[in-house]
């Protein structure tokens, strides 16, 4: 089973975890309950709700990676993972809502869609991020799958004047070939928000960055988590081998 594969443990500042695919509906709701516990409880997230559950038309079509804590038994970090297959079968990619995505058409028969990452307050040390990163990885081999895409979210609290100034910073070092740009279909009003502000960047957008992903445009708002979404996208090839050789180990 493809679970099997994937599942790989590690201990982190004495926190035994292990990531592996839900297997389960209730590992699943389980994941979909941390969801809303961390989107709706702590972000503020305007988001439905069934039962305490952050749930929508694309998570019966996804494969979902979990992170456990083996001690306590809860799970602690998710993915959801979206292939060309549950694409068709829903109807298309979760970024497709946000974003016109024609011109990297021709990769997207090759290419995972990450969503709803998320991880418990408690484990925010940086070994839940990583496992689940080691977990996608082997997941892209054993699928022979070459991008990953997925929308990275910064908040427009302060009125869209930070997202538009880290925008602007990242576009420098950061922004895709011109054959991987994308559209938003409600753009962020750029040039009527303050451009020149120190941010800092979330920290999973920064991972993607680090590890080599580019951005693929302007950002699209997202009026349900009140953000400013940009689409993150990284062929495998341009995979840092620092994180290659640890993720494939």
């Amino acid at each position: 089973m493809l679970q099997h594969h994937i599942e790989q443990h590690s201990v982190v500042d004495n926190q035994r975890l292990v990531v592996t695919l839900a297997s389960t509906q209730a590992e699943i709701e389980e994941a979909q309950r941390l969801r809303y516990e961390i989107f709706a409880n702590e972000m503020g997230a305007k988001i439905q709700s069934i039962n305490g559950l952050d749930i929508d038309k694309y998570d019966e079509h996804c494969q979902h990676l979990i992170v456990r804590d083996e001690d306590n038994g809860r799970i602690v970090g998710c993915y959801r993972l979206l292939t060309i297959e549950g694409a068709r079968k829903v109807g298309g990619w979760y970024s497709a809502g946000e974003f016109d995505l024609s011109r990297i058409e021709h990769i997207l028969d090759r290419t995972v869609e990450l969503g709803r990452a998320c991880v418990h307050k408690d484990y925010r040390n940086g070994g839940v991020v990583l496992l689940l990163w080691t977990g996608l990885i082997k997941f892209m081999h054993l699928e022979n799958l070459s991008y990953m895409i997925g929308c990275g979210s910064i908040s427009m609290s302060d009125g869209g004047h930070s997202a538009a100034s880290l925008y602007r910073k990242l576009e420098k070092k950061y922004l895709s070939p011109l054959e991987y740009r994308v559209f938003p279909h409600v753009p962020v009003q750029l040039d009527k928000l303050q451009q020149d502000l120190e941010v800092s960047t979330p920290a999973l957008i920064k991972g993607y960055l680090r590890a080599g992903a580019y951005i693929c445009g302007e950002p699209a708002w997202d009026p349900a988590f009140n953000s400013a979404d940009v689409l993150i996208m990284m062929p495998i090839t341009r995979l840092d081998e620092r994180y290659l050789k640890h993720f494939c180990r």
